[in-house]
C-alpha cells in the first residue's frame, strides 16, 4: 500500500467520523455528552485539515477550478430536472 493510498483512506475515515460526531452532537440531550462529542468533532476537524494540507503539499489532493460557464450549465440542467 502506498503512502498516498494510506492517506486517502485515512481522509475518508476522518470524514466518516465527522459525520458521526456531527449527528451525535446535534442529538445529544445531555450537556456532558454534547460537549465531549463537540470536542471530538473539533479534534477530528483539525486532523482532517492537517492530513488534507499534507496531501495537497505532496500533490495527492488536487483542487480543480471550475469555470463560470460550467457552473451556469450545471445549474441550468438542475433547474430543468424540477
Amino acid at each position: 500500500m502506498t503512502d498516498q493510498l494510506l492517506m486517502e483512506n485515512m481522509l475518508l475515515l476522518l470524514k466518516s467520523n465527522m459525520e458521526v460526531y456531527v449527528h451525535g452532537t446535534l442529538e445529544a440531550s445531555n450537556k456532558l455528552v454534547h460537549d465531549k462529542l463537540c470536542f471530538g468533532l473539533e479534534e477530528t476537524l483539525k486532523l482532517q485539515h492537517q492530513l488534507y494540507s499534507k496531501m495537497t503539499e505532496y500533490g495527492w489532493y488536487q483542487i480543480k477550478n471550475v469555470d463560470a460557464k460550467t457552473i451556469k450549465d450545471t445549474l441550468k440542467k438542475l433547474k430543468q430536472k424540477k
